[in-house]
């Protein structure tokens, strides 16, 4: 079966093809958004964009007595401009030439518009289904740091984004930026001043700082990294110029943890290395730290509720569930820390509806089967939602 055949027998897998056809590198994800303008117009869905470009559909409970759902994906890809033309290869598996194919996330694009479609043209009773298809995730987060969180009714969302079929994420690492900066209150000449006690080299003395910083996993939790600490870069001198004594230095690090107790936790402990540097060097030179938080933690939270749900709609549609957590960011993160129309915080998930190989390479392949049975979970999922 070649891939027009494929098409035409699968409708999620031809809406998939036709939105992996538009490029729509971050921040210029339009033509995307009119073709699911379009695609609402056609099928009976209320359909709007905010001021920014993201796209809102609301399907309108038709049980109030049963609670909303959200869904949630990107519409920008990794890649640029050029043609994506897409093919399918003899183990089943669609691809682009020479180019990214887009799965991420248009996987969950499709997954999901195609979902709503079907629930505002069914007679199931449920308690209503809202997407929102967020531009510039990819590059900046942009477009859900743009959201309007107060127009949304559903506390509990499913961002459809993993590259994996089965998995739920129900926790991921946040992202911080440590930034140390060293002076030296005197520089000089490696020859002519190197007796002198009153000056210290920034970039030993930064060195000294580091080997008693963490480095690697701080807090892991089943065999899970929880918190992690990385070395980013060193700046000190110019590695061609010895004669030098420097009198500045520089060190950056990323603070990744999916918890704040045990992120506050570290930065405590960096910051401690700090203050006893700055008492025992007060004479020399002195060190500050500063942290800077891009991505707030998407922390695991007590109601199982979802998990227990996505298991067993999972196995119904013949997926293994693989409930876990993620060291990295996602949107997740964003609702995680927002509050809804009613003033509920978010309980978001992070969902794998298809599985995507060597994402954001020009290798990158969608396993055209399983974003099929992804379908079937979402649908599964749905039924006992709304139970």
């Amino acid at each position: 079966m070649n891939l027009e055949e494929l098409r035409k027998k699968h409708e999620l897998i031809d809406l998939f093809c036709s939105l992996a056809q538009i490029p729509s590198p971050s921040l210029h994800e339009e033509n995307v958004a009119q073709y699911i303008k379009d695609y609402c117009a056609k099928n009976n869905m209320n359909c709007r964009l905010d001021d920014y470009g993201n796209v809102f559909i609301d399907v309108p409970a038709t049980d109030t007595t049963k609670e909303p759902l959200l869904l949630s994906a990107h519409m920008d890809v990794i890649g640029d401009d050029s043609p994506v033309n897409p093919y399918l290869d003899d183990e089943g598996n669609i691809h682009a030439q020479e180019r990214t194919l887009g799965g991420d996330d248009k996987a969950g694009v499709a997954n999901a518009l195609l979902f709503a479609k079907e629930i505002a043209n069914s007679d199931m009773k449920h308690g209503g289904l809202e997407c929102v298809f967020t531009r510039d995730e990819e590059s900046g987060m942009s477009g859900i740091r743009h959201v309007n969180f107060k127009d949304i009714k559903s506390k509990y969302l499913l961002v459809c984004d993993s590259d994996t079929l089965g998995q739920l994420e129900v926790s991921g690492a946040s992202y911080t930026l440590v930034k140390i900066d060293v002076h030296s209150h005197k520089g000089g000449h490696s020859g002519i001043d190197i007796g002198d006690k009153t000056r210290a080299n920034a970039a030993k003395l930064i060195a000294d700082i580091i080997s008693k910083l963490p480095q690697g996993v701080f807090y892991e939790e089943n065999g899970m990294v929880v918190t992690s600490c990385n070395l980013g870069g060193i700046s000190a001198g110019n590695i061609k110029v010895t004669n030098i004594i420097n009198p500045d230095a520089a060190v950056s690090y990323s603070i990744r943890s999916s918890s704040r107790k045990y992120e506050e936790e570290l930065k405590l402990k960096m910051s401690l290395v700090i203050d006893e540097f700055n008492k025992t060097h007060s004479d020399i030179a002195k060190a500050s730290i500063e942290f800077e938080e891009h991505l707030p933690p998407f922390e695991k939270v007590d109601d199982d509720y979802i998990p227990i749900l996505f298991e067993t709609a999972a196995r119904k549609a013949g997926v293994e569930p693989d409930i876990t957590s993620f060291h990295a960011g996602a949107e997740t993160h964003i609702y995680a820390n927002e509050t809804n129309a009613k003033g509920e915080k978010f309980i978001p998930y992070l969902v794998g509806l298809a599985t995507v190989h060597n994402m954001h390479s020009k290798n990158e392949y969608l396993e055209y089967e399983s974003i099929l049975k992804g379908h079937r979970l979402l649908e599964e999922f749905f039924i006992a939602y709304n139970k």
